[in-house]
């Protein structure tokens, strides 16, 4: 199987901040085995694979370093990013395993921007028990939550956890126990937890472990950015049409930007810049053997 594998960083105009992802490009997609091989040995939270496009829509499919992920935000902005230089702007349709997901490529000044139309959303309360456990995996105390927030499981593309902390300080202090909350996300098929404080009505900061995927953070999270613009719509918690900006990756050293633009009805807006990276080791987001408690 012949492919060219490229590297970039979403959400970011800067090669050391974002969140890193592999984009794929090639002939056909190779079989799962040699996907799952592949974004392994690039290390990234997760490296999106492409096919020319056959009919309306090219065919695309996620993998982390452990396993297959419904939906990536951040692989797909990359994604949209190295079409349109190689291809030029405009609207590029995706396959998901989800659905389809239209990726519009525009070029801005010096950069190219990708916004991507999530799947529609979908959100429902988390179970008191569920919020407990995970709440105990991080060294959390219910206490430590915002009330007008209410923990919630939040769908577009893939299933996550959204906890909002009370204060800041709460979201920067974060460690918590690998094994035991990889576990838990596993039994409940949640893709990463979406932690929150919300410093304004439109400006969040984000935290995103990403333990089923073999990582310990995730830098930017597009699909949980969207899935939060969903649940907070659905929940009446925002007034629509709004745009919404999430700051994420400081804690780490890779500050991201997610725009995300949440209409009356349908998908959910998720845009942002992309630039090329070296195949260096640095560029990966922590893994699992870097830091947990």
């Amino acid at each position: 199987m012949t492919g060219t594998l490229y590297r970039l960083s979403a959400f970011t105009r800067a090669p050391r901040g974002g969140n890193p992802a592999g984009v794929w490009l090639g002939e056909a997609l190779p079989d799962a085995d040699t996907m799952r091989r592949i974004a392994a040995e690039v290390g990234y939270s997760e490296t999106a694979f492409l096919a020319p496009r056959h009919g309306e829509a090219r065919q695309v499919r996620y993998y982390s370093p452990e396993a297959e992920v419904s939906f990536c935000g951040h692989a797909t902005v990359a994604a949209g990013v190295l079409l349109g230089r190689l291809e030029g702007a405009g609207t590029y349709r995706l396959a998901t395993a989800v659905g389809e997901v239209p990726v519009t490529v525009e070029r801005i000044g010096g950069d190219w921007r990708t916004s991507l139309v999530s799947v529609t959303p979908d959100h429902r309360a988390a179970a008191p028990d569920l919020v407990e456990a995970v709440l105990a995996s991080l060294g959390w105390q219910a206490d430590e939550l915002d009330p007008a927030l209410p923990p919630a499981l939040a769908y577009a593309g893939a299933w996550h956890l959204v906890l909002a902390v009370a204060t800041k300080q709460r979201l920067d202090d974060l460690r918590y126990d690998f094994a035991a909350l990889k576990a838990l996300m596993q039994r409940e098929g949640l893709t990463t937890l979406q932690l929150v404080w919300r410093e304004s009505a439109t400006r969040f900061h984000a935290r995103d472990p990403f333990p089923v995927g073999g990582v310990v953070e995730d830098p930017a999270t597009g699909a949980a950015a969207a899935a939060l613009g969903g649940y907070l719509r659905a929940a009446g918690l925002i007034d629509t049409p709004c745009r919404l900006t999430i700051l994420q990756g400081e804690a780490m050293g890779r500050p991201s930007r997610i725009e995300v633009g949440v209409p009356p009805t349908g998908g959910i807006v998720v845009a942002g810049t992309a630039v090329d990276l070296e195949a260096t080791a640095g560029d990966a987001p922590c893994v699992a053997r870097c830091q947990s408690r």
